[in-house]
């Protein structure tokens, strides 16, 4: 019996999971989010294990491997670190066996992951920082129009008559919809807009990494955002070369990368041990 940590610090978010792996056997025991709101990620990363240590009633020396993953890699008492969109992509194969490619929708960027059945990265394209396509920019917008991000996703499902934001900066982007806003464009047609605008990058995204074809597990931040998961399959119904494509979220789907770090130091720490090199956990 293997039991596995993961810790994966975002630009808003820390998540943890923690999992038992037996014979094969893939159990998940716990899992912790907290918002950083400007506090110290490494602080909350030890708060978020411990709270996922207490709600599994086990203490630290039980943990056999704590994988870190994201912005976590200093984090003082992590045994190894991995690649987020290795993560990504092994945690969208928990989510859904059928995944064959991870959209993982950020608060700074989107990243497209072709995966095999095994969740082993095939190839993967990623936004710029700058762009409008982000976790963070709906958030600004949101602040704008006076509406908490909770409403988003409903809101942009009661649109109309959308208004597309074409531009890629987010600076200008915002000033699009300060521009709507004061020609009475109401938020549901300006959210709706975003959103298609923001669908179309990420489906653009997983065409170029070839994934057209097979099961699309959305992850991160944004994965539950109704109305943004709607624009994406509006958006990738209409591309002819992804016919094929479907796009899934799933009720975990943010703790996608703590999932994916905490199974492959599971299965990075049974490879040592076989090889006689059993590593322990800080």
């Amino acid at each position: 019996m293997t039991i596995a940590a993961g810790i994966d610090i975002g630009t808003a978010t820390i998540k943890a999971a923690l999992f038992k792996v037996e014979n094969g056997q893939e159990t998940w025991l716990s899992r912790c989010m907290m918002r950083i709101r400007q506090r110290d990620p490494m602080e909350l990363a030890r708060v978020a294990y411990d709270a996922v240590l207490d709600d599994a009633k086990l203490k630290p020396e039980d943990v056999n491997y704590v994988a870190t993953t994201g912005e976590a890699e200093s984090v003082p008492f992590h045994t190894g670190h991995f690649y987020s969109m290795t993560t990504h992509a092994r945690g969208a194969i928990y989510l859904d066996p059928q995944s064959r490619a991870a959209l993982d929708m950020g608060a700074l960027h989107g990243r497209a992951i072709s995966v095999d059945q095994h969740g082993k990265v095939l190839s993967y394209k990623m936004t710029s920082q700058c762009a409008s396509g982000s976790g963070q920019f709906l958030e600004n917008i949101a602040r704008y129009l006076g509406i908490a991000q909770e409403e988003i996703g409903a809101l942009s499902e009661q649109a109309d008559n959308p208004e597309v934001v074409s531009s890629i900066c987010a600076v200008l982007a915002e000033t699009d919809v300060i521009n709507m806003v004061s020609r009475g464009i109401g938020a549901p047609n300006i959210l709706k807009g975003i959103h298609l605008s923001m669908a179309a990058r990420l489906s653009k995204l997983l065409k170029s990494t070839g994934a057209v074809k097979g099961v699309v597990m959305l992850t991160g931040g944004l994965a539950l955002d109704q109305g943004l998961v709607a624009a994406l399959e509006e958006d990738i119904g209409q591309i002819k070369d992804m016919a094929g494509t479907v796009v899934r979220s799933h009720p975990d789907s943010i703790y996608a990368g703590a999932i994916g770090a905490a199974l492959w130091g599971a299965y990075r720490f049974d490879k040592l041990a076989a090889q006689g090199n059993l590593p322990r956990a800080a």
